[in-house]
């Protein structure tokens, strides 16, 4: 009775496995060539809409190119900005550009050569010393000096613009030596 058992699972697991190979085999031939049909998804190209080409007999496609290398380079440029500081400090009475921004001056630079497309405008203020007249142009000079250094570090000039908003436009409010600190300055904004 247990030889009967054991012969009738074994025809049993046979059939079983039959089956599953037959379930797996596919009707298609791999030695043929295959058949490909293009069509155009795009209305009126093509003339019949089975051939995909346009009137030229060239295909059309309609998927935009993404040039990987300028998008990697527009990431890297938008975290370097980030990581710049946006505001160069002047000492009192002064336009001499402090050798402590020489590595963000030189960030700046990079910055700019890379994308040519890039404009800056670099804004000049000073403190509410001095007449309204002498503290424009000293905020101008300011941010000559930010602009004279980025082009010695190889920025075209057409891409930095300076500009003076004397003691018009104070970061803070005060009459005291810290406050006069943070109003001398040069913004670097975007444009």
């Amino acid at each position: 009775m247990m030889m009967k058992l054991r012969s009738t699972v074994r025809w049993t697991g046979l059939a079983v496995v039959a089956a599953a190979l037959a379930a797996c085999s596919s009707p298609v031939k791999l030695d043929e060539p295959v058949k490909v049909e293009t069509r155009s998804t795009v209305p009126g190209a093509g003339g019949t809409g089975t051939g995909g080409a346009s009137a030229g007999g060239t295909p059309q496609s309609q998927v935009a190119t993404v040039d990987l290398a300028r998008k990697r380079a527009e990431e890297e440029a938008a975290a370097l900005l980030s990581s710049l500081p946006r505001t160069f400090y002047f000492d009192y009475d002064s336009f001499v550009v402090r050798d402590e921004y020489r590595p963000a001056a030189e960030g700046y630079a990079k910055l700019l050569r890379s994308a040519g497309e890039r404009k800056l405008a670099l804004e000049g203020h000073a403190d509410e010393r001095g007449g309204r007249e002498y503290n424009l142009a000293l905020g101008q000079k300011r941010a000559e000096a930010v602009v004279r250094t980025l082009e010695l570090l190889g920025v075209n000039a057409a891409q930095v613009e300076a500009v003076s908003f004397g003691e018009e436009r104070p970061a803070v409010d005060g009459h005291d030596e810290s406050a006069y600190a943070k109003n001398r300055r040069v913004e670097i904004r975007g444009r």
